[in-house]
């Protein structure tokens, strides 16, 4: 029988994942099903040989940020923790389709950074030298150089935002975002991880300072590691382990339009107008913006962020102002005051935490998955995390990703 046969009278398709009942006792129990929570889950099973691991979701796998981000890939940060850090979940997601036998559907394009002012063009080349002292290639490339790469990108000298020379980045791409979440989802269930949707936690137990387990909408659970992989939510979920984070969570919106022939192979981030564009496999232009400069919990669309969009997103590349606009949509950022991560141990013994990505979570969802089961297997923090733990916030050790970061998806 042919696929489309297949797809039409096949009635026994095999299901990626189990549904299996909730058992009141694990070892550790992930609370979060997107990228960070199931990476957890999966490189605890995969490189440590974890079995009773459940992984807890109010929704459905994916069905938070790590489904409502524009799935952009870079590791060209400004600090040299961020850009160690960034480019070990950039070789990870290099080689995941390999590793988790899915086609997750990367695509090294190269990320473009603009620079319409002379403070940014030197912020560029402050990133370019870290970058390359850190053994990631990145560097400052002339207007002439942008139009080579982007030919629909107006360069010109006479436009309210000249393009001065931007942050060149040949490893940065596109992923797709979902099919990332379902070939974690795939390999951790085939390693004996129990992933669980539509499972709220409403309560985390302690003892004496040490987590105890977590009571979910479908019963009590009982276990002595819990790892808040809950991004947007993560200030309410440590709350009840008792733990404050310094986080505010602000919506990001972005946009979709039309499907239109292949033309824009790299990724264009411009800080200075809060826009960046992608083009997917499909043909679809991906739009986003800086986050909303309220906090909220929505994640609904604005007239507002549209018209605001288009109007930058067409001061660069003018030509696609016919293109019609699908959907737009928005997912929750959990941003700290350094714009940095929060990983690690906290103060109550056996809860930890992979939280405060703000904007790039996404593309950290490999590294951080693989340095978290790595604390939680052996009890120690991994080199790598080890600058983006709770305590820098008391001992004055911050880790400012801002200038990397804002609108640099």
């Amino acid at each position: 029988m042919g696929l489309l046969g297949h797809g039409l009278f096949q009635q026994d398709w095999p299901r990626a994942w189990r549904t299996t009942e909730l058992k009141p006792q694990y070892d550790v129990v992930v609370i979060g099903a997107g990228v960070h929570g199931l990476a957890t889950a999966y490189y605890l099973a995969r490189n440590h040989g974890a079995r009773q691991v459940a992984v807890l979701d109010k929704g459905y796998i994916g069905g938070g940020g790590s489904g409502r981000n524009t799935a952009i890939i870079r590791s060209n940060y400004l600090t040299p923790e961020g850009v160690r850090f960034y480019d070990r979940s950039v070789g990870l997601y290099r080689s995941l389709a390999a590793e988790l036998n899915f086609n997750v559907m990367f695509a090294q394009r190269g990320h473009l950074t603009l620079a319409h002012n002379d403070s940014s063009l030197r912020t560029m080349r402050w990133r370019a030298e870290v970058n390359k002292l850190e053994g990631v290639q990145s560097e400052v490339i002339s207007p002439a150089d942008v139009k080579a790469l982007v030919p629909q990108m107006d360069v010109s000298s006479g436009t309210r935002y000249p393009v001065l020379g931007a942050l060149y980045h040949p490893p940065g791409g596109i992923i797709r975002h979902d099919a990332v979440n379902w070939g974690y989802a795939r390999a951790a269930d085939a390693l004996g991880v129990e992933i669980h949707q539509n499972t709220e936690v409403l309560a985390i137990s302690l003892d004496r300072g040490r987590v105890r387990g977590v009571n979910t909408s479908k019963g009590k659970v009982s276990a002595p590691v819990v790892v808040n992989c809950t991004a947007g939510w993560a200030s309410l979920v440590a709350e009840m382990a008792g733990v404050s984070l310094p986080i505010v969570t602000h919506p990001l919106q972005a946009a979709v339009t039309e499907p239109v022939k292949m033309f824009l192979q790299a990724v264009v981030v411009s800080g200075s107008l809060h826009v960046y564009v992608s083009q997917t496999d499909r043909g679809e232009l991906v739009f986003g913006a800086s986050t909303d400069p309220y906090p909220s919990y929505s994640m609904r669309g604005s007239l507002e962020f549209t018209e605001e969009l288009a109007s930058h997103v067409l001061e660069l590349m003018p030509g696609i102002a016919k293109l019609r606009v699908l959907r737009q949509w928005a997912g929750l950022c959990d941003i700290t005051p350094d714009f940095s991560p929060i990983m690690g141990v906290t103060e109550v013994e056996g809860f930890l935490v992979d939280v405060g990505w703000g904007t790039y979570g996404f593309k950290a969802g490999p590294a951080a998955g693989e340095s978290m089961a790595e604390l939680v297997a052996t009890g120690k923090t991994p080199e790598l995390i080890a600058a983006f733990d709770l305590a820098r916030f008391f001992e004055g050790r911050l880790v400012g990703e801002r200038g990397a970061a804002a609108v640099g998806h």
